[in-house]
């Protein structure tokens, strides 16, 4: 069934037309609207919504949702289509509309090694050719033979247009292969971007709290450097986790930045310098952050991400007030 114009709704009253014949997050891009969302795949759920009235139909598999979910009437966006008049529990990102995903091209202008599996990747653009982009959003990189990853940003935007990319290596990767064997200064890539809405918010509560496991460090860099320049009032915490120390392989504070920063791991006993053993989710717990005063950002795996969301929900944080960014495998 299809239809000229249904109507969607969503919480803050905005609404949008809809065909039917794009997912909804499609048809909101369209109409001007930000919903939230990342991968655009169906794997991340960073897009789920509750669809609190209206039928709809499957696009493609919403495989990141829970059985629990799905019987409570969760919704992927970037897997449904609207099959009459809609109402979403979700609201409109404003401002994140205006940053329009292109495509262009990009030299490397540096490759520098972080560790054994870590490279930190420079990218320069044409004169007069730049990407706007809001910290903590990502790219997809295109490179020979038309392989295609996604990147965080790790820099906040720059005068000079540069951008920054954590890069690590995956095992039996091809494009692994091609950043830690082949990439050389000057290759020319082609980018697309920006992509997601992991980014800050207006409405944040006074406690910031950023959550990385692995380079999910990298967008969490991009946004500390954004409150920096921005002389920001916020009481800022990053729990960076990783297994060993070497996964902390540089500082991501800005020089100066007052951030209480705590580095977490996993599967190595603690050795000073700041570490803790455990998760960091744990760790947000066990300092006690007045989480109803607190807004979320985590960026890394799947799993710490669904493992974070649910312990500090469930200790007080608001729902809406966490916001992540997960690191799927690609297709």
């Amino acid at each position: 069934m299809t239809a000229d114009s249904w109507t969607v709704t969503l919480a803050d009253g905005k609404q949008f037309a809809a065909s039917g014949q794009m997912v909804l997050l499609e048809e909101a891009r369209t109409a001007g609207l930000a919903l939230e969302h990342s991968c655009r795949t169906g794997r991340c759920g960073v897009c789920k919504t509750l669809l609190v009235r209206g039928e709809t139909a499957v696009r493609r598999d919403e495989v990141s949702l829970t059985d629990a979910e799905r019987e409570a009437g969760y919704i992927l966006t970037c897997c449904r289509v609207a099959a009459g008049d809609l109402v979403l529990d979700g609201t409109d990102l404003g401002e994140l509309a205006d940053f329009t995903p292109k495509t262009m091209p990009a030299r490397i202008e540096g490759l520098d090694r972080f560790a054994d599996d870590v490279m930190s990747v420079r990218l320069r653009f044409p004169p007069g050719s730049v990407i706007r982009y809001m910290p903590g959003q990502y790219l997809d990189v295109i490179g020979p033979g038309g392989l295609r990853r996604s990147y965080s940003i790790a820099n906040a935007p720059r005068s000079d247009g540069r951008l920054c990319l954590h890069i690590r290596r995956v095992e039996g990767g091809a494009f692994s292969a091609y950043w830690f064997e082949h990439a050389n200064v000057n290759d020319l890539l082609r980018i697309h971007g920006p992509l997601g809405t992991f980014s800050l918010r207006s409405d944040a509560k006074r406690n910031l709290v950023f959550l990385a496991t692995g380079t999910g460090i990298a967008p969490v860099k991009a946004m500390l450097e954004a409150l920096a320049q921005a002389d920001t009032t916020h009481i800022l915490h990053v729990y960076w986790g990783g297994r060993t120390p070497a996964d902390h392989y540089f500082d991501p504070v800005p020089a100066g930045m007052p951030v209480r920063y705590t580095k977490v791991l996993s599967r190595a006993p603690a050795c000073g310098g700041g570490h803790r053993n455990g998760y960091v989710q744990q760790a947000v717990l066990d300092d006690r952050i007045p989480l109803a005063d607190a807004t979320v950002f985590a960026c890394g795996s799947d799993a710490m991400i669904h493992a974070a969301r649910a312990k500090l929900v469930e200790h007080g944080l608001h729902p809406r007030q966490f916001h992540s960014d997960a690191f799927v495998s690609s297709n």
